[in-house]
């Protein structure tokens, strides 16, 4: 009899490991789907934006200083190597792409261009998807976070290698830049 309750109680806490094991692996997953999305969409804006600064190139050449800090931030972004450098990269972008929209203001030939208005209107589509995936997927490393750091997953998370994850976030330093109005001179 004895033999059989000790026989139950190793089931019970192999179960109790298994479930831990797989709802950790399920919140992994979640969060690697959730930055898939993001990247999906961070292509796709990427893809954009020469085609915006080329159209924009034609109205206003002499902006180059403007032109070329969207080409530089736009392969910052597409060279950064983790989440972190990711999301400032991105917030760089941005601030440039404001300051370029901010220029349409200036030159009413290229705030008529209908190639430069589907741009823009496209691109601020993928700002919104990409705002609502950043969401979904800080939302899924949180969930992630959380469990891990939870009893009695705590003990097995780090056995097992599952590790802390990044959000997608805009670092306090860089706030101020991205919520500052653009700065245009002529």
């Amino acid at each position: 009899m004895d033999l059989l309750i000790v026989f139950g109680v190793i089931v019970l806490i192999g179960l109790v490991i298994v479930m831990i094991y797989n709802r950790l692996v399920a919140l992994r997953q979640t969060t690697r789907q959730a930055w898939g999305d993001i990247d999906v969409q961070l292509k796709q804006r990427h893809d954009l934006v020469p085609n915006l600064v080329e159209t924009v190139k034609g109205y206003a050449s002499h902006e180059s200083e403007t032109l070329e800090r969207v080409v530089a931030a736009r392969q910052q972004a597409v060279d950064a190597n983790s989440t972190k450098e990711l999301a400032q990269a991105e917030n760089m972008l941005s601030g440039a792409l404001r300051q370029l929209f901010a220029l349409s203001e200036a030159y009413p030939d290229l705030k008529a261009n209908q190639n430069f208005l589907s741009l823009q209107n496209e691109l601020a589509d993928l700002e919104n998807k990409i705002a609502a995936a950043r969401r979904f997927f800080n939302n899924a490393v949180a969930e992630y976070n959380t469990a891990i750091e939870q009893f009695p997953a705590v003990v097995l998370a780090n056995s097992f290698g599952f590790k802390e994850e990044e959000f997608f976030e805009v670092a306090a330093s860089e706030r101020a830049k991205v919520e500052a109005a653009p700065n245009v001179k002529f």
